[in-house]
């Protein structure tokens, strides 16, 4: 007899399917709407060490848990505690938020009072449709709760949901600014990290998941249908939603860490060891575990969630975290290996998004580039070349052109003709865009680990002053520095993404590893946001939407489609690209106007001097700013700004 993990509803009861694999017994328990316990009843092993129990009369609503009987030998790898209620790794929705207390780590401390009831829920299916997002388009990453805590607009009881996202307010906002698709950074339920509350913090990101399908009751106290509705909403709008799901370990965190579920029910299995050390828990992933993603429940775990999230909201596609790890087995990562190769071609899942964040930290983490195609892949070189760029580095020029042209030496590789680039600038882990251009160092005090967490290297400058300030004369070089990354990331060949408020100015203090200030220190101050900035992102969004030429993912072919150009006007040569400080780049770019059909020529000028420099522009165009098109005089040269990004059009 075979059986689907987790709980399946029928006529008159429903069958409830967990798996562990050194359990000596497993009880099912189950509890009123008042959390007291009702029944605890003996499960039965089956194949494939499942075990299972058909219970009549169990409906939608019902809660439920575990626990678990066996050997505890820590040393050994055994964590069996059956004082420890334990929760599905199936669970699809969770009557309360986690809540970290010493007693979950405790040997024979009982942990029912403590611990989430699974509540088992009946599926409700969308309609297959194509995603919304298409590779090539804008993403905007948020983080559900700070991007809605201080929202005017949004009634007080909404802000910091799921519900949130679909106010008319925030839609007018995404689309004023050209957002093509949302990424929801984790909205799964997690649990603080052990340290956290000594100190007062709380984890506001959600990277430290316990159960991977329930949604958490902060962010969605509505259950799926708040995830679906909001979706629905967002999608009537043109705006696609992505997910940040975190695969690649449990909140149960090293072998001092909470008991929950799957440490509790098959750690052995589940959860990686190094070998022929089956107590001593691998930590590729830097959060004390690392779950074994080639093992064969949860590779299906992984399949089933994302099919959950596609048929049961309608979601777009799906961020990977340290995605290297779904890919690794026991000897090491492999691009081809089962479980990526059953995302892909999953028939519920071949058309949806896929992006990885292509490392992690344990050996050969490092693996942008090495993703099976149609992954897409954050990047990070591009990342750090830009900024390298901007602060003025030496000899990077050629770093920005092959960056603006979808990074052909990363994934041109094996022949590939297309890029899968994600480009950004900031993201959530590090400095956000404005903190980039006004902090040299780090601010991460307000932690509690003395400044010692978070990146060292931000390749960030702080244009004369350390932080905050009211020198006018910095901060109009902070808003020029913007206002020229800005404009470089929107005109990168692939995928682009910027994080919420990043088009504003937002600022989290010089704290670069803020994912435990669920407070005003990563909150979106809307009221602080710079308009000016805004409006920027807005102008150079449409421009992107406006010539498909940077959305495209082929590489250039050099056949006349770009060319780079010189302040006289003329081809690059050897020695410009070899100048350490060459401070100037123009790209030259054939493409049609979304907006008159015509084919046209599209200059692209930077300029990261501290002064004007002027460009020639080639003479066989007549040239005009953008916007001027049908009025100005053309242009035989150019002045750009001092730090600035300069569009003009050609025909």
């Amino acid at each position: 007899m075979s059986f689907s993990s987790g709980v399946t509803l029928t006529a008159t009861g429903a069958t409830f399917v967990v798996r562990s694999s050194d359990a000596t017994a497993i009880h099912l328990c189950l509890f009123d709407q008042t959390g007291r316990e009702t029944d605890r009843l003996p499960m039965t092993r089956g194949e494939d060490d499942l075990h299972y129990l058909f219970v009549e009369g169990i409906a939608p609503g019902a809660r439920y848990g575990y626990r678990a009987e066996g050997t505890y030998a820590p040393g050994d790898g055994l964590w069996f505690d059956a004082a420890k209620l334990l929760v599905d790794p199936y669970a699809r929705e969770l009557d309360r938020p986690f809540r970290y207390d010493p007693l979950l780590a405790k040997f024979g401390a009982d942990t029912q009072h403590l611990v989430p009831r699974a509540i088992v829920t009946r599926d409700v299916a969308t309609d297959h449709a194509p995603p919304v997002f298409r590779p090539g388009g804008f993403i905007y990453e948020i983080a559900v709760r700070p991007f809605t805590m201080l929202h005017p607009d949004v009634p007080e009881a909404q802000r910091g949901t799921i519900a949130a996202l679909a106010h008319p307010s925030i839609i007018a906002h995404l689309k004023r600014i050209g957002v093509d698709a949302i990424e929801l950074m984790p909205i799964t339920a997690w649990i603080d990290e052990r340290h956290l509350p000594p100190l007062g913090l709380t984890n506001g990101w959600g990277y430290n998941p316990i159960a991977f399908m329930a949604l958490d009751p902060r962010l969605a106290p509505g259950g799926m249908a708040e995830l679906r509705d909001t979706v629905a909403r967002l999608h009537d709008e043109g705006i696609g939603v992505i997910l940040d799901l975190v695969f690649n370990h449990t909140g149960e965190s090293d072998r001092f860490g909470p008991t929950l579920s799957m440490r509790g029910l098959d750690n052995r299995a589940l959860l990686r060891h190094v070998e022929g050390q089956p107590g001593t828990l691998v930590n590729d992933t830097g959060t004390g575990n690392t779950v074994a993603c080639d093992h064969p429940y949860i590779r299906q775990l992984i399949i089933d969630t994302l099919r959950h999230f596609v048929r049961g909201a309608a979601i777009d596609g799906f961020r990977f975290d340290l995605a290297p790890i779904i890919g690794r087995t026991a000897t090491g990562f492999e691009a081809h290996g089962e479980t990526l190769a059953a995302m892909l071609k999953d028939e519920v899942l071949r058309d949806r998004i896929m992006i990885a964040e292509p490392w992690d930290i344990g050996p050969g983490g490092y693996q942008l580039g090495n993703f099976p195609a149609p992954f897409l892949e954050w990047n990070d070189r591009a990342r750090d070349d830009l900024r390298c760029y901007w602060r003025g580095d030496h000899h990077k020029t050629g770093a920005l052109a092959s960056a603006l042209a979808g990074s052909s030496d990363i994934f041109a590789r094996n022949n590939a003709t297309t890029t899968r680039s994600v480009n950004f600038l900031a993201a959530h882990d590090g400095f956000t865009l404005h903190d980039l251009v006004s902090y040299a160092g780090k601010h991460n005090e307000a932690n509690g680990e003395d400044n010692r967490d978070g990146h060292n290297e931000n390749h960030s400058w702080n244009n004369g002053k350390e932080g905050q300030t009211d020198d006018r004369a910095i901060i109009a070089r902070r808003r020029a520095d913007l206002k020229a990354l800005l404009s470089t990331l929107f005109v990168t060949r692939g995928t682009i993404m910027l994080t919420a408020g990043d088009e504003g100015g937002r600022s989290q203090r010089g704290n670069n590893n803020a994912y435990c200030q669920d407070n005003e220190i990563t909150w979106v101050d809307w009221a602080a946001l710079d308009e000016e900035l805004i409006a920027h992102t807005a102008f150079v969004s449409e421009l992107r939407k406006r010539f498909g030429v940077f959305s495209q993912s082929s590489f250039f072919k050099g056949d006349g489609d770009v060319a780079w150009i010189a302040p006289s006007g003329q081809p690059m040569a050897v020695s410009d690209w070899e100048t350490p400080d060459f401070a100037t780049l123009g790209m030259i770019l054939q493409t049609e106007d979304g907006t008159t059909g015509k084919n046209l020529r599209l200059a692209v000028l930077f300029n990261r001097a501290q002064s004007e420099n002027t460009y020639a522009l080639p003479a066989d165009t007549a040239w005009r700013p953008i916007g001027t098109e049908d009025g100005a005089k053309p242009l035989a040269e150019v002045r750009v700004p001092a730090r600035s990004v300069s569009f003009l059009l050609g025909n």
